[in-house]
Parts: C-alpha cells; sequence; structure tokens
C-alpha cells in the first residue's frame, strides 16, 4: 500500500472513531491492527454520549461473554453427567431377579413402613413407586386391586390430576385412594420450598400382617447377615 493509500485508510479510521465507533468495531471495518487504530486515534476525545455508549456496549459484552461461558460450562455438566450415567449403566449390567429382590428389601428399609401388620411404601419419585409396585407383586403376591393409594399435595396443585398420574402409573384404580392430604400453603412464612412435587407424594398401602412381617424378617435377614469382604478401592467391588 503507497503513502497517499496508507492516508486515506488512516482518515476512514479517524472518522469512524469520531462516529463513537470502538477500537474493535472499526478493526472489523478496516483492514488494520487494533495497535494502529489505538496510535491513529490517540489524540481523539469522544463525545460523553459516545463514551457512554461505548460503555453499555462493553457491558453487553461482558454479559454475553458470561452467559456464553455459563452456557458452555451447563453442557459440559450435562454431557459429563451423561458419560458418568452409561458407565454406571454399564457397571451395573444385567439385573436379575435376586437384584431386583435385594433392592426392594433395602429400599423398604429406608422409605417403607415399619408399624406392624401395615405395609407401605412411599415416595414422590415414580421411578421408585413403580419399582416397589411391581415388587410387591412378584415378591409378596399383592395385585394392584389389593393395593390402596394415598396423596400428600400441596393446596397449589392439581388433587385431581396428581390422582389421576398415580393411578395410571401403579395400575391401583382410583376407587381404592383414600382421601388425599391437603398440605396448606404458608404463604405468609419466609421459608422458600423450592421442590414442591407436581403430583405430591405417593404411598402404597396394605393392611396384612403376615405380609408386613415377612417384609421386616427379609430387613432383618439382609442387614444382619455377613457381609462380603469389599476392596475399599473398588466402588463397584471389580464385579
Amino acid at each position: 500500500m503507497g503513502y497517499y493509500g496508507k492516508l486515506d485508510l488512516k482518515q476512514e479510521v479517524i472518522n469512524l472513531r469520531r462516529k463513537g465507533l470502538s477500537y474493535r468495531e472499526i478493526v472489523q471495518k478496516v483492514r488494520v491492527s487494533k495497535d494502529t487504530v489505538s496510535r491513529w486515534c490517540e489524540d481523539i476525545r469522544l463525545t460523553a454520549d459516545q463514551e457512554k455508549k461505548l460503555q453499555e456496549k462493553r457491558k453487553f459484552g461482558q454479559k454475553k461473554g458470561s452467559m456464553i461461558a455459563a452456557n458452555r460450562k451447563r453442557q459440559k455438566r450435562i454431557d459429563d453427567t451423561e458419560k458418568l450415567f452409561l458407565e454406571s449403566k454399564k457397571e451395573l449390567g444385567q439385573i436379575s431377579k435376586r437384584d431386583f429382590f435385594i433392592s426392594g428389601i433395602s429400599l423398604y428399609a429406608g422409605e417403607g413402613n415399619k408399624t406392624d401388620r401395615l405395609v407401605g411404601f412411599a415416595n414422590s419419585d415414580s421411578k421408585l413407586i413403580k419399582f416397589m409396585t411391581l415388587w410387591f407383586q412378584v415378591f409378596c403376591g399383592i395385585l394392584p386391586n389389593q393395593m390402596k393409594g394415598i396423596i400428600w399435595i400441596h393446596d397449589t396443585n392439581d388433587v385431581t390430576e396428581a390422582i389421576q398420574y398415580w393411578s395410571n402409573l401403579t395400575g391401583i384404580s382410583v376407587s381404592n385412594f383414600y382421601k388425599s392430604y391437603i398440605v396448606k400453603s404458608k404463604n405468609d412464612s419466609r421459608k422458600i420450598r423450592k421442590n414442591i412435587h407436581q403430583y405430591g407424594v405417593f404411598s402404597i398401602r396394605l393392611s396384612n400382617a403376615k405380609i408386613h412381617r415377612k417384609i421386616m424378617g427379609w430387613i432383618y435377614a439382609l442387614f444382619t447377615g455377613k457381609i462380603p469382604s469389599v476392596p475399599l478401592h473398588s466402588p463397584v467391588a471389580q464385579r
């Protein structure tokens, strides 16, 4: 580029700066380095309004950059979680009937009703309720038409919708549901509830002393039995 060509280019850069463009914006329009733009425009003073607009652009750019970084971080977390789920599924392998049996006993030990004669399991997680509904059928011989259901739900949620949801999931007839327990919302409370479940907490119920005592016997046998030695460094006992 000749001398006069550089003068024209410099004048173009100066004119753009006087219009209030940032160095970055000028570089995008004119094929010169940012250092060159800075040197050519060092004596140009912008108006207060131009400075204000540039500051707003910088803030917007910073906010946009933060959002992009946050989105990338969130996507990485999603990708990492999916990878871990796949690894976990591979480590678990095929579930045997005995695995199913032991898992149900463990779940009942944690979330099941311990009161004599009353078989019951409560949870808000549909996967666990579905699991235990099938477990009761397979190992306790309890059919859905023998089970009762009851819901604990906040008064801000649709009770009728929740009843139909749990009925469809478990196969328990709506006519076998007890009256739902409605939890009143405390509007004047400072405590913020983050987990208000749409369909509430569902409980499977059955009054049967023999079955209840059988389950409690399984729990006792499982947790008082001899636990095999497991290498501490292996999360899956190296299968």
